[in-house]
């Protein structure tokens, strides 16, 4: 799984459990989306988006990992015909940092129904098929092998009948699309972003308390399957403090797996070489250009990336095969807003 259920805190609400982060060439501007509240969590009471929550694209424009604009959505309670009303916030600058940020309202409307502002924000909210794949025998090895450091043991594993476990699974999905000019005039001379996801709650005392943040894929099932209190502190931090806080850390679990494949020489250098690679746990991307998030380049995220394939092969220096890619996607996404998939 690339984010689902990945912490304790997470799964008690799965409303603000965020599955996954693309960053990609939409069709008029930069497409960012958000998914969360995965059917796979099984029987939710009330599904969508909570009503006393918050999700943020958080962006940062100059590489120094803290944002410098905030995309805010906030819904209401749910109707008796299930839409939600929901209002769209842009915070720039300083106070793209500050919870209490007012920001501008730039856009309102209902779940299921696409809204389009004057100045061509898109956004759009509502129930989506899960794009992603995982194929859990795998998964669950990768798991294993970086919890105790070892090889990566699919000796037992069979390719052809590898399976996706989230095919024909659902998820609630926030799409949002903004013109380049809105990233460009302060996103330096070579015109990149660095983005990530974030899910609070408001708390009794008036604040708001991190529940879910999301940047590259992948990350939870690499270093949290089996240390699920790493998964809450990973979800709580910034990332502007990720590789002083979690950078020993991931060079000690990337090294234990590749000094027991024997696939470098230096196997602490390559662990600290793919940490820095990895944190800030921040997604690249080129404004303007294709999405590709690939061996060589993490250029942000399509919906039809093998994320699973990439970040497995990069953390164990060996190569790691799902044996299925997007075509085990039940419901494939489109090319026109607001690309998800339709829910089955």
């Amino acid at each position: 799984m690339s984010h689902h259920l990945d912490s304790p805190i997470a799964r008690k609400d799965v409303r603000l459990d965020i599955t996954d982060l693309y960053v990609f060439r939409g069709e008029t501007g930069t497409a960012f989306v958000i998914n969360l509240c995965p059917s796979i969590a099984g029987d939710i009471p009330i599904p969508g988006y909570h009503p006393e929550g918050r999700y943020e694209f958080k962006i940062d424009l100059n590489d120094d990992a803290i944002e410098d604009l905030t995309y805010r959505v906030t819904f209401d309670e749910r109707d008796l015909a299930g839409k939600q009303r929901f209002v769209l916030r842009r915070i720039t600058g300083a106070d793209a940092t500050e919870e209490n940020a007012a920001g501008i309202v730039v856009a309102q409307g209902a779940t299921g129904e696409a809204v389009t502002t004057p100045a061509v924000v898109r956004i759009w909210a509502g129930k989506a098929g899960d794009p992603f794949w995982i194929e859990p025998d795998v998964a669950r090895a990768v798991g294993h092998a970086f919890q105790d450091g070892t090889i990566v043991d699919l000796s037992t594993w069979n390719p052809a009948r590898a399976k996706n476990v989230f095919a024909g699974h659902t998820v609630y999905s926030i799409v949002l699309e903004v013109p380049d000019k809105e990233l460009l005039p302060d996103a330096g001379h070579n015109h990149r972003i660095r983005v990530w996801a974030l899910a609070s709650l408001a708390t009794d005392a008036g604040g708001w308390r991190p529940i879910n943040r999301a940047g590259l894929p992948m990350i939870h099932p690499l270093f949290t399957r089996h240390n699920e209190d790493l998964g809450n502190r990973l979800n709580a931090g910034r990332p502007v403090d990720d590789f002083e806080t979690y950078g020993a850390l991931f060079t000690k679990l990337i090294a234990g797996v590749v000094g027991a494949n024997g696939t470098a020489d230096d196997p602490q250098a390559y662990g600290e070489k793919v940490a820095h690679r990895f944190l800030p746990n921040l997604l690249p991307y080129t404004v303007g250009t294709p999405a590709a998030f690939g061996f060589a380049e993490w250029n942000g995220r399509s919906l039809t990336d093998n994320a699973s394939d990439v970040m497995f092969t990069i953390a164990s220096n060996t190569p790691i095969r799902l044996g299925i890619g997007k075509e085990s996607v039940s419901s494939k996404p489109s090319k026109i807003f607001p690309y998800v998939p339709l829910a089955s």
